[in-house]
């Protein structure tokens, strides 16, 4: 990695009803409820000592509001965009996660290419993982030496730190490994990109 780096802050959003039922929320648009609100005011004060030069969010409407109320006060413009989403999980969205999450999760890990995917409308994890990676390194070229603030989704989170080699699939919880507002600190020169510190993430060991 260069000396010439952006530190990334990527930050779940806050909770909302459908993560309380354990809903599968994927892309539909899902608000925050009043704790979801109440844990981005709290990440809010945590993060104060931080200088944020940008801020950028998934453009659902959970996480859009959970980086407004993360950079009140802030001489920051939110942008948005769809790169940040969570997983479409096309006909699986609306249904308990129970059962069905943990086998589709099974399917995602084991098959690149499985046809159930694409009828189904379910993002594989190379869709998911290349955008989000994209995203990162434009925008890290963009704010080489500065510090962005990147507010997305559970899914995304995962699969990015599977990715990246800090952990394997197996090292997840089934439910709950990423808490919501929980965050991934990275570094990021264009290219290569580290993890230097996580909040609010539980990895058990292999």
């Amino acid at each position: 990695m260069t000396a010439q780096t952006c530190t990334l802050y990527l930050v779940r959003h806050g909770e909302t009803d459908w993560n309380v039922t354990r809903t599968i929320q994927g892309q539909k648009d899902i608000p925050l409820n009043a704790k979801g609100e109440g844990q981005a005011q709290e990440l809010r004060e945590i993060l104060k000592p931080i200088h944020f030069d940008a801020v950028f969010s998934s453009d659902l409407i959970r996480a859009k509001r959970t980086a407004e109320i993360l950079t009140l006060e802030r001489q920051l413009v939110l942008e948005t965009t769809n790169t940040l989403r969570e997983r479409a999980f096309g006909i699986y969205e609306g249904k308990p996660m129970d059962g069905a999450h943990e086998k589709l999760y099974e399917l995602l890990e084991k098959y690149k290419a499985h046809p159930h995917f694409s009828e189904a409308q379910v993002e594989s994890n190379d869709q998911m993982v290349s955008r989000a990676l994209t995203f990162i390194r434009e925008i890290s070229l963009a704010y080489t030496n500065k510090t962005v603030l990147l507010v997305s989704h559970g899914g995304l989170m995962r699969i990015l730190l599977i990715h990246l080699g800090f952990c394997t699939s197996k090292q997840f919880l089934p439910f709950g490994s990423i808490k919501n507002l929980a965050y991934i600190k990275l570094s990021c020169d264009g290219s290569e990109i580290l993890v230097q510190e996580t909040s609010g993430i539980t990895i058990l060991n292999s």
